[in-house]
């Protein structure tokens, strides 16, 4: 006999209440929902619900607008990793169910969801979803540094981060520039622009492949990518992002992103692919009132506070702004404030060094 397996985690997309409801009510024992959309998404953000939850599946009604639900199963399983698709309908309609197949669905099930229908479907599921073999090693992590004000400071910390987690640990770090209109860490760790960012996006470049160490510049034992020399107004393409992370976290035990305003596309997509952010403020008003607006954009976007964490920059001895006061006005925890000292980071990024012990 097989054993007890978890549900199968699921998000469940269902502007049809009714029908979400009784699906939800029959589905304990055989599906885990970890989030409900109660209309059909915009591709955009749909795709970021998926990089947030990486649920097993989509559950999706059908019934409601089936054009819409079939545009919806083709963007779910055309997407980096390929999500299975579970059709909902109020009846068995062959028509329903020979078209959500055919768009790439795995299952269809129908109401009044007879428990044991749902465990054969989820059975027939998990063998779909086997074939996958174990990696081979743990895969590295992925961690977003983005201010909530330009110039707050998030490329120096995303840079001597890297040089103390190299130096501290010995594990294999990767350092990248995803700024690419105004990135600057190249120059705040002396490296000329050898490859860059927008070469290593495209399709044949990633770690993996062999023109990857003609991209990166190696520094104090970290790999660096850095932004384009001129500035470059080309968007990134969300599914090649993945890709080249996911293939980065199989190549890097750190992934050190420095992105640009947190509220720039190009960060909230790196935000959603990582394992953690730092949202990086400095105690001006004006800055805190930007982390503010911040922390409550990435509450609407469905981020949990667990994800990212908030960095106040440049702290001085003089600053009349307690941690707690700083909490009250950006009604989120602050996990650190980081001194300010002007001249240890003149002296390191000047020679492109990491900060001494004493800083």
């Amino acid at each position: 006999m097989e054993r007890t397996a978890q549900p199968l985690t699921a998000l469940l997309v269902a502007p049809d209440r009714e029908l979400a409801q009784q699906f939800v009510q029959a589905a304990s024992r055989a599906f885990q929902i970890l989030a409900e959309l109660k209309t059909y998404p915009a591709r955009p953000i749909l795709e970021m619900r998926l990089r947030q939850l990486q649920p097993d599946l989509v559950v999706l009604d059908l019934a409601t607008d089936f054009g819409a639900a079939e545009q919806l199963i083709r963007a779910v399983t055309g997407a980096r990793p390929e999500t299975q698709v579970v059709g909902l309908h109020w009846r068995n309609d062959s028509e329903a169910v020979l078209k959500s197949l055919r768009s790439g669905a795995s299952e269809f099930l129908y109401a009044p969801f007879d428990p044991a229908v749902q465990q054969q479907a989820v059975s027939r599921l998990r063998r779909l979803r086997r074939a996958a073999s174990a990696p081979e090693r743990e895969p590295g992590k992925v961690v977003v540094f983005a201010s909530a004000k330009p110039g707050s400071g998030a490329s120096t910390l995303a840079a001597q981060t890297a040089l103390a987690l190299r130096r501290l640990s010995g594990q294999r770090v990767l350092v990248a520039d995803l700024d690419l209109e105004g990135g600057s860490l190249g120059f705040y760790l002396r490296l000329e622009c050898q490859g860059t960012m927008l070469e290593a996006l495209q399709e044949e470049h990633g770690p993996a492949s062999a023109g990857w160490r003609s991209l990166v510049e190696e520094t104090h034992g970290l790999d660096v990518l850095t932004a384009p020399e001129l500035p470059s107004s080309d968007s990134i393409e969300p599914s090649r992002l993945h890709d080249l992370l996911e293939s980065a976290r199989r190549a890097y035990d750190w992934t050190l992103l420095d992105v640009p305003s947190i509220f720039h596309r190009t960060s909230l997509l790196a935000l959603s692919e990582s394992d953690e952010g730092f949202l990086i403020a400095t105690p001006e008003l004006p800055s805190l009132h930007l982390a503010r607006k911040a922390v409550r954009l990435l509450t609407q976007l469905g981020l949990p506070p667990e994800r990212y964490r908030v960095l106040i920059n440049r702290v001085s001895r003089r600053e009349t702004l307690r941690g707690s006061d700083v909490e009250k006005i950006l009604n989120a925890p602050v996990h650190a404030c980081v001194p300010q000292d002007f001249g240890a980071l003149d002296r390191a990024i000047t020679m492109g060094q990491s900060l001494g012990g004493d800083c």
